[in-house]
């Protein structure tokens, strides 16, 4: 009675493995076909707006929203894997500041009618990979030279926006969020210059 009890609890053991394993593999091969949130964003937003400075600003705060993401995930990862208290404190500002942005962000894209993304895109989970592939060692040289080319990239889109964008209310958070950019550049710069002394 005992062996046949055993029997039947490592049979179901194993049958739940086996369900476990094909739930995983298959959830994973429906994330390799499923569309980019970036491009479901884009794609919906098309299909609202036919006005190109509608499209144009659209297009502006799906680009800032995967910015903000992209930034909040970066952070945490450098509060974690940062090997100064310099990278740490500049991860931890990165993904305070851009947490407040997105919701800022969230609720102006709201009032428009926008979609803009709620979750990473995947060139941000593709900028994270890289990133945490990184050894202790290498990662705040990296960290900071990412944050410094993402700035200034960041700081280009921004400023076209605050000189282009025909909507008041985006114009005018574009030109705001400029003066935190420009900051977390400078903060990002002043981290570089830190670690090669």
């Amino acid at each position: 009675m005992k062996m046949k009890k055993i029997i039947t609890i490592n049979e179901t053991m194993l049958l739940i493995i086996m369900a476990t394993g094909i739930f995983l593999f298959t959830s994973c091969s429906e994330n390799q076909n499923s569309p980019d949130v970036k491009e479901v964003a884009e794609e919906r937003n098309e299909a609202k707006f036919n006005e190109s400075s509608q499209q144009n600003d659209a297009q502006f705060l799906v680009n800032a929203s995967e910015i903000n993401l992209m930034q909040i995930q970066l952070g945490q990862l450098a509060q974690e894997k940062g090997k100064t208290s310099e990278v740490r404190d500049l991860g931890k500002m990165m993904k305070l500041a851009h947490t407040k942005s997105q919701k800022d962000l969230t609720a102006l894209a709201q009032r428009k009618g926008i979609s803009i993304l709620s979750s990473p895109s995947n060139n941000t989970m593709d900028a994270y990979k890289k990133l945490n592939e990184k050894s202790r060692d290498d990662f705040d040289k990296a960290y900071t030279d990412m944050m410094v080319k993402d700035h200034k990239d960041a700081i280009r889109t921004f400023e076209k926006a605050s000189k282009n964008s025909r909507d008041g209310d985006i114009k005018n958070w574009a030109t705001a969020s400029l003066r935190q950019m420009r900051d977390h550049l400078d903060h990002s710069i002043d981290s570089q210059k830190k670690l090669l002394i």
